[in-house]
Formats: structure tokens, C-alpha cells, sequence
């Protein structure tokens, strides 16, 4: 069971972390505006006024400062602050000048390689029979930088690529990628403050505090995500947030499989845009309007009842990343999976449903 009387230590974080981005939301609520950094809904042929844009600016800066001033400085730390900085700095750039998408992937796999110069990594794959498979066993020496585990740094590098993409894939519903983190975040503070679990309970201080940190921003900015939004992350908010998540994934002891399990869905769905785009030939870096959210609108939903229906999958699998071990995680995944395949076929099949009879009309 979590003991409740840990959420002490962390409260005065969370409270300022929260009034800290409230207060940020509110500044460019009023000055975005005057300073050009609105949205461009003509672009995508939406019929609406233009709203503050660059919100991931405000997720930034509050998550930043917040960090700074609770979470006590180390090497480790430095180096996911440092790699969420140059995540945020060029998707900021992307927002405002439409970068390539080869060069954005550079920057992650760079950011993602920081993180490993700085300690942070997935050292070992956890064995759901027992053990763990370790990754550190092949290791290249790189003089003055010191030896690099070579799986561990393909591993990390593979992650944080794809929990960064898995984030801004979601960001086509307004509130979809600031709730989704919200629940992520959490599960991850419960997991790490849970009793009985970790070998060195110190050692998950430092990253239980991002994550409180990281959900009572977000949730500050999530009040005004919601869909209809009053603004808009950008890529600067949804990479910046897939960044965060990654890194406190793998921060302090392996927690992969909870990460797997809270964005599940998500995940699932971004790796079959990805196969379904390069089958038909097209770019798998090229947006369209075929993720799972967009199918769901599509068979009649609300913007507002396919959010929740997404933040309840996740809060649910969530739930279970926390409170489950072993080969438990392991049949939930399972129970994911085939919900996945299932809710995604229904989708698939009443949205084809609905277009035959549009186009018999």
C-alpha cells in the first residue's frame, strides 16, 4: 500500500509547481496575443479565431524552475534538464519555422545520448519469471567520457525516440496529450513512493519529486488544454512532455513497464500509424488524420467523450502499472494488447461503415 503521509514532503512542490504554471498560463493567455505567438487555423482549414499557441513554452519554464529549487542537483538530473532543454529549444524553432523532420529525430536521438552520458538509462530489462536480462555486459571505452554500455545506450536512445513521437502523435485533440501526462505522471509518483518495492527507497526521491512536479504542471495547463482550449501546447509542449516521461521512466530504477502500461494505448496506436504509412508507401513522419482519437470523432464521438474514454484506458492500465508486479504486469500488457486490437478493428470498421454511406449519398 502507498503510505499517504510520504505525500507530505512532496506537497509543497506540487503547490507551486501548479500555482507557478497557473500563473505562467495566465501570463500568456494575456501576452501571447500581443507578441504574434498565436496558432494558424487556416493552415488546417478550421473556421475559428487563432489562440495562444507555444504552450509547451509555459510547461517548460514551470517544470524547469520547479525542479531547480526542490529536486536537490546531481549529474543525473543535469542531464535530463539539459536534454529537455534542447528538445524544447528546436521544437520551439519547428513550431515557429517547420524544421525537417530528419533533423528533429537528430536532436532526440542527441538529447536521448545525454541522457545516457549523464547516467540515465535502462541498465537491465526486468524478467517477469524472475531476474532481470542486464544490458551493461558489452561496453565501449570512449577516453575521457569513460565506457558506454552499447545495448543500454540502444535501448535508451530507442526509448526516448519513441515515448517523444508516441507524445506528439497524440497531440490531434486538445487536452489529449496534457491529460494522458497527467495520469502518467502520477502513476509514476505512486509507483516510485510505494513501500516494499525499490532496493534503495532514497534513490527514488529525486524522481518521485519530478514526477509530482511534472503532474501539477501539467494539470495547471491541462485546465486550459481541455478541449475547447483556450491554448495550445505545440510541439514545444508534447515532445517536451514525451522527453520528461521517458527520462523518469528510466530515472533511478527501471520503471519501463508502468510507462508501457499508462501510455499502452498510445503507443500501440503510433507504431500502427507508423506501419500503416510506410505499407502504403507514404512517409512515416507525414501527419494525417488516422490516429485512434480521430477515428473515434469519426464514428460519432465528441472531441470531449474521446478524450475520456483515452484518459480513462490509461488511468485504468495505470492503475495497474502501480499496484501490480511481476507476471501480472505482464497479463495486463497482454489485456492491453487485445483491447487495443479490439477497440481499434471496431473503429476501423464503423469509420469505413460510415464514409460507403456518405459516398452512397
Amino acid at each position: 500500500m502507498i503510505d499517504f503521509l510520504q505525500l507530505i514532503h512532496y506537497l509543497p512542490a506540487a503547490f507551486f509547481a501548479f500555482f507557478l504554471t497557473l500563473a505562467l498560463v495566465l501570463f500568456a493567455l494575456k501576452f501571447f496575443p500581443k507578441m504574434g505567438l498565436m496558432d494558424r487555423p487556416w493552415k488546417y482549414g478550421l473556421k475559428r479565431s487563432p489562440i495562444p499557441y507555444y504552450g509547451g513554452v509555459v510547461l517548460y519554464i514551470g517544470f524547469m524552475i520547479s525542479c531547480l529549487l526542490f529536486v536537490p542537483m546531481s549529474i543525473h538530473l543535469a542531464g535530463v534538464l539539459a536534454g529537455a532543454t534542447l528538445i524544447a529549444v528546436v521544437s520551439f524553432l519547428d513550431d515557429r519555422f517547420a524544421l525537417s523532420p530528419w533533423l528533429r529525430l537528430g536532436v532526440q536521438v542527441v538529447a536521448a545520448l545525454v541522457l545516457v552520458f549523464s547516467g540515465v538509462g535502462i541498465k537491465s530489462l526486468s524478467n517477469p519469471f524472475g531476474g532481470a536480462l542486464p544490458l551493461d555486459n558489452w561496453q565501449i571505452s570512449l577516453g575521457v567520457i569513460g565506457a558506454v554500455s552499447v545495448l543500454a545506450m540502444i535501448f535508451t536512445v530507442v526509448w526516448v525516440v519513441m515515448l517523444v513521437n508516441t507524445m506528439n502523435f497524440l497531440d490531434g485533440l486538445n487536452g489529449l496529450p496534457s491529460g494522458v501526462t497527467v495520469i502518467a505522471a502520477l502513476s509514476l509518483f505512486l509507483l516510485s513512493i510505494r513501500p516494499g518495492i525499490h532496493f534503495d527507497a532514497n534513490l527514488q526521491i529525486p524522481v518521485a519529486m519530478m514526477s509530482i512536479i511534472l503532474f501539477a504542471c501539467t494539470l495547471a495547463f491541462w485546465i486550459f488544454d481541455f478541449y475547447p482550449a483556450k491554448i495550445l501546447m505545440g510541439d514545444t509542449g508534447s515532445m517536451f512532455l514525451g522527453f520528461i516521461l521517458a527520462s523518469l521512466a528510466i530515472f533511478s530504477g527501471g520503471k519501463v513497464a508502468t510507462a508501457v502500461l499508462v501510455m499502452g494505448f498510445p503507443i500501440l496506436d503510433a507504431f500502427w500509424v507508423i506501419i500503416r504509412r510506410i505499407l502504403k508507401g507514404q512517409s512515416p513522419m507525414k501527419g494525417d488524420l488516422k490516429h485512434l482519437h480521430h477515428r473515434l470523432v469519426e464514428i460519432g464521438y465528441s472531441e470531449r467523450m474521446a478524450l475520456f474514454m483515452i484518459y480513462s484506458l490509461c488511468a485504468v492500465f495505470g492503475l495497474a502499472a502501480v499496484f501490480l508486479d511481476g507476471m501480472q504486469k505482464v497479463y495486463a500488457i497482454s489485456a492491453m494488447l487485445m483491447m487495443m486490437v479490439i477497440i481499434g478493428g471496431v473503429a476501423v470498421y464503423l469509420g469505413s461503415k460510415r464514409s460507403g454511406k456518405k459516398e452512397g449519398k
